[in-house]
């Protein structure tokens, strides 16, 4: 994986250089980095197996054994190192409901409620 913090420093880094692995053509100027460069290592592999689960939760929980707390935390944090404000994935009623039914634990539900 690419670094994209100054090891020094830690401030971003910048792309000026780019060379063809074949033919050894280099290319020098200013190049933007995509938005998930922002992402550390962790954030970019969560974001690869949210979008391999076609943003299934419940699928994401599966593969990596972990709560639907955990999932929603940590899709939170990418959103917000993407630069995004995060939005409450449930309404307290849904999340209520969801107690009720079993879908998680009352401490599961308090750690959502606490992000609504």
């Amino acid at each position: 994986m690419m670094p994209v913090t100054c090891p020094v420093c830690q401030d971003r880094l910048k792309i000026n250089r780019l060379k063809c692995g074949s033919c050894d053509t280099v290319i020098e100027g200013d190049f933007s980095l995509s938005g998930l460069s922002k992402l550390n290592t962790e954030q970019l592999k969560f974001a690869e197996i949210f979008l391999k689960a076609r943003g299934s939760i419940k699928d994401v929980e599966k593969e990596l054994d972990i709560s639907y707390p955990t999932v929603c935390k940590r899709l939170d944090e990418v959103i917000t190192a993407l630069g995004y404000t995060s939005v409450p994935l449930l309404s307290k009623k849904e999340i209520l409901e969801g107690i009720e039914a079993g879908k998680f634990t009352a401490k599961e539900g308090a750690e959502m409620l606490k992000r609504v």
